[in-house]
């Protein structure tokens, strides 16, 4: 048999870049030389259970040297041979593999847009404990590709940046636009959480880099757009005027071809548009929003206007107070025109000048202030002209 004729066993060149290798024989002849490479560790299993291990080196297949061998000796055989599945396991650094998918559908903390964030990036794994890799992960069947392990390291890569990643974006304590800078501290915290997720598996993440979170295409764009829009109409003085310049902007380019595109309608409105721009300035002065958080990178960023407070109501003003006796004179013109004295004064008939009611004679050119009738000697008010009692004039026309 070509059984008896193999005096040695090791994996093939051609399987030096599978993480898992599996000897094709189940019986093993006694005595044969077992090879085993420097980055790799050969494990023994017999019906669904590790038997032993060997380490790198040259073995000889032997119960007196390796006496776990003695458990499945195959007794059929006249004890010349073992019936046990051999696996060669590397336990170097398998690098350039690579990960990535959907993450999560996040809101921006600085626009309030929900955002679908991928994540793009390369690991390396290493073998650490190659009898759990077996019994855990791979187990009995034959590997020829590397598939069915990185697969599954990929899902528990994805899976813990996801939580790292959107943990810190909705505590708002990362943006969206910038992610890159924080990009050490998700490949930490992706590494050691991947970690205590394969290690039931006995696989390690030696490396995690090249990592890229980024947006959705369409998101991509939306966010780009509102960006430029928003700083366009920060340096425009508001919303309002950046649309009102991109409408002009867009008639005067329509009118430059020739009016192509450009509708009676739309240059009407073009014009009022342009006329309360003209007027904007006139009736409330612009005052320029406090700068807003900011994109990341970039200049300020969307933000709120504060509500402006509606003013106070206007308080009427206190009643004036009638001036004391003392200052009237000085208050009052000198020549007050008839009829038009305050409250408790009455006007002297020579000068016109203001008199308190009772004096006897004007403090200004000292004319008495009680009149009598010529004709009947009633008393008369200084500003009368006949007398109440007989209708005589009060002033006489002179001869």
């Amino acid at each position: 048999m070509a059984l008896l004729g193999r005096e040695f066993i090791a994996a093939p060149d051609t399987s030096k870049g599978q993480i898992v290798y599996k000897w094709p024989d189940h019986n093993i002849r006694k005595f044969t030389r077992c090879i085993v490479e420097p980055d790799a560790v050969a494990v023994f299993m017999s019906q669904g259970q590790v038997m032993g291990t060997l380490l790198s080196g040259h073995h000889q297949l032997d119960a007196k040297e390796l006496p776990f061998l003695g458990m499945f000796v195959d007794w059929a055989t006249n004890s010349n041979a073992f019936k046990a599945e051999l696996y060669f396991v590397g336990i170097r650094d398998f690098p350039n593999l690579r990960f990535g998918g959907r993450l999560d559908e996040v809101q921006d903390p600085q626009t309030g847009l929900i955002v679908t964030l991928r994540t793009f990036g390369e690991f390396a794994l290493r073998v650490i404990d190659a009898p759990k890799l077996l019994l855990n992960l791979v187990g009995t069947v034959d590997v020829t590709n590397n598939d069915a392990i990185t697969a599954w390291v990929t899902q528990q890569l994805l899976k813990v940046t996801r939580t790292a990643v959107t943990t810190q974006l909705m505590s708002g304590a990362w943006p969206i636009l910038g992610l890159s800078v924080h990009t050490p501290e998700i490949e930490l915290a992706a590494k050691q959480a991947a970690d205590r997720e394969l290690t039931d598996y006995g696989i390690s993440i030696t490396r995690l880099g090249n990592l890229d979170i980024n947006l959705d295409d369409d998101d991509n764009a939306r966010l780009k757009k509102l960006a430029g829009d928003t700083a366009y109409s920060r340096l425009a003085g508001g919303f309002l005027q950046a649309a009102q310049a991109e409408a002009l902007q867009g008639a005067g380019e329509g009118m430059a071809k020739g009016g192509e595109g450009v509708t009676p309608m739309f240059f009407g409105a073009g014009m009022g548009l342009a006329g309360q721009m003209m007027q904007a300035p006139a009736q409330a002065p612009y005052n320029p929003p406090p700068p807003g958080p900011g994109f990341a990178g970039g200049g300020p960023g969307f933000t709120q206007p504060p509500q402006q407070q509606a003013p106070p109501p206007a308080q009427a003003p206190p009643p004036a107070q009638a001036p004391p006796p003392a200052q009237v004179p000085a208050q009052v013109p000198a020549q007050a025109p008839a009829g038009t004295a305050p409250a408790g004064m009455t006007e002297c008939g020579n000068c016109h000048s203001p008199v308190q009611v009772g004096s006897k004679f004007c403090p200004e050119c000292g004319t008495a202030t009680q009149k009598h009738c010529t004709n009947c000697n009633a008393s008369l008010a200084p500003t009368a002209k006949f007398c109440a009692e007989c209708g005589t004039p009060a002033n006489p026309p002179a001869s």
